[in-house]
């Protein structure tokens, strides 16, 4: 009864304003003992962001990686904290490796030529799961832990609003799904 509740700007396509989100917080000297990362696009058409990078891989994992980065030192302080991230179990079916088996960073910016959206989006998946792992690993012992989870499969949301093929799918799909 005594919760406040104070809506503030951020926009996981532009790290600009991520750093002034966090800054703002950082400004309202409060406590974050949880940090919820779950801004996702999905399905979206190959475009670049203000910062030069693939749309779908920023705003799905990086600008919440910059997030995360920007306020551990908040988080730390607010020990015990918590980040969860809101993956997908679609990041079983991709991988980030080349042929030879070596990280290849080309594969999470893509071009517009080698873009595939679906693949774009289990792509960004994966790289949450890996972030929180190692999350998890490096802050666990300053009472900050990070979980990565997947929310059920099929999720009745409006994510699928870019293409109207995932729309008759997740239309088709919506009576065997949850509701939010």
């Amino acid at each position: 009864h005594k919760a406040k509740v104070e809506a503030m700007t951020l926009d996981l396509a532009s790290l600009q304003s991520v750093q002034h989100f966090a800054e703002a917080f950082k400004s309202k000297n409060v406590p974050l003992h949880v940090l919820i990362c779950n801004a996702a696009v999905f399905g979206a058409p190959w475009g670049l962001t203000e910062d030069g990078l693939e749309s779908t891989f920023q705003v799905n994992h990086l600008g919440h990686f910059h997030l995360v980065q920007l306020l551990e030192d908040v988080l730390r302080r607010s020990a015990p904290a918590r980040v969860v991230v809101v993956s997908s179990e679609s990041h079983r079916f991709t991988d980030i490796k080349d042929s030879s088996g070596k990280l290849d960073f080309s594969l999470l910016s893509p071009s517009q030529k080698e873009y595939w959206a679906m693949l774009a989006y289990n792509r960004s998946k994966l790289c949450n799961i890996l972030f929180s792992n190692e999350l998890n690993r490096r802050l666990s012992p300053h009472g900050v832990t990070s979980n990565a989870v997947h929310p059920g499969n099929m999720i009745y949301s409006a994510i699928h609003r870019n293409w109207w093929v995932y729309t008759l799918l997740f239309t088709l799909a919506r009576p065997f799904t949850k509701s939010m």
